[in-house]
């Protein structure tokens, strides 16, 4: 079990590399042209746009998970 989590770990993270170089090169030299005030406000609005979303899969799949140890101890 832990060789197929690990092989699919690996699989997904070689799938995916290709979307860190998907950068666009008119937004990078925009903000690169930007003063370091600019830049540390891009910064924060990345992660303020990526905080929800990671927020709500967090409290999903805790949900899930208590969720399904609930259902296991009902059906010992």
């Amino acid at each position: 079990m832990k060789l197929r989590l690990c092989t699919l770990a690996v699989f997904l993270l070689l799938w995916a590399a290709p979307a860190f170089s998907q950068g666009c090169a008119m937004c990078y030299a925009s903000a690169k042209g930007t003063s370091k005030e600019g830049q540390n406000a891009i910064n924060r609005a990345v992660l303020v746009l990526l905080l929800p979303p990671v927020g709500f899969m967090t409290l999903g799949a805790g949900m899930a998970v208590r969720y399904s140890q609930k259902r296991d101890k009902e059906n010992k």
